[in-house]
């Protein structure tokens, strides 16, 4: 006699909705904001370095480039923002490849959670985080003898563009964040790209102050126009088109980084 086993049908757990997309991300959104809490590094990283550039540039350079420290504060302090918001989102990388180096993404990978929310959690907590250093700036510029010029509307306006500006940005990140081998290496990589294109901006020196030749990426410089842009929103002059064309260089970014960071996380998770 032969003898039949049935065996019991297995069952596939269904993918995610949006809802549940949503609230893992949050989840796991939070989950990096609480660590601050354990871990305070996290957020000093974001705090040191702006305290640190807004004193050297304004009382070391200021009276040199400008004539005085305020009048230096005044141009210069948009584009240390927009400069820090850059170097910011350099977390972004290092946060994401700690996770992965050390084992966590392999762990979260075991729950039934939808398998993008670890990726946009981290993006979403790290953006949330220029929120931090953007307040920070403008706080301690102001004391120092910054003056909004343009009210609060110009305030909201300004961090709206620099959000804008880090979500794209981070994807790049994400990128070297997820090729990279260890924190050292996303380090060297990001500052080897970030710190040529900051300083070749007219984030702390006006533009005619440079040779010809240099002048001529300083115009389509992409920090250039965020920084004009974030100069005409807190100090007063055209924003618009400064405004677009960041905006426009944030949605390039995007699209070209967003996708070559999710299959680089496919085939790395």
């Amino acid at each position: 006699m032969t003898t039949f086993t049935q065996t019991a049908p297995v069952t596939v757990s269904p993918r995610p909705g949006l809802a549940a997309t949503v609230r893992h991300t949050a989840t796991l959104a939070w989950r990096s904001l609480v660590q601050i809490k354990h871990n305070p590094m996290e957020l000093l990283d974001l705090s040191v370095q702006p305290i640190m550039f807004l004193l050297l540039f304004t009382y070391v350079f200021g009276g040199a480039i400008s004539g005085s420290t305020g009048d230096y504060l005044q141009f210069s302090l948009p584009g240390l923002i927009a400069q820090n918001m850059l170097f910011a989102s350099l977390t972004t990388a290092i946060g994401l490849n700690t996770d992965i180096t050390k084992g966590v993404f392999d762990r979260l990978r075991s729950l039934p959670i939808a398998r993008s929310a670890p990726l946009t959690g981290r993006i979403l907590a790290d953006t949330l985080k220029q929120v931090w250093a953007f307040a920070l700036f403008l706080g301690l510029g102001m004391v120092l003898g910054f003056r909004v010029q343009t009210g609060v509307l110009g305030v909201v306006g300004a961090l709206a563009l620099l959000l804008t500006f880090a979500l794209a940005l981070s994807w790049a990140a994400v990128l070297i964040g997820l090729t990279a081998e260890n924190q050292e290496k996303v380090q060297i990589v990001a500052f080897s790209l970030m710190m040529p294109i900051t300083f070749t901006s007219n984030a702390f020196v006006p533009t005619d102050t440079m040779p010809g030749w240099l002048q001529k990426w300083v115009e389509i410089n992409p920090v250039t126009h965020l920084a004009d842009a974030v100069r005409g929103l807190l100090s007063g002059g055209p924003v618009a088109s400064s405004a677009t064309i960041s905006v426009l260089w944030a949605a390039g970014l995007a699209m070209v980084f967003a996708p070559l960071s999710v299959r680089a996380f496919r085939n790395r998770i």
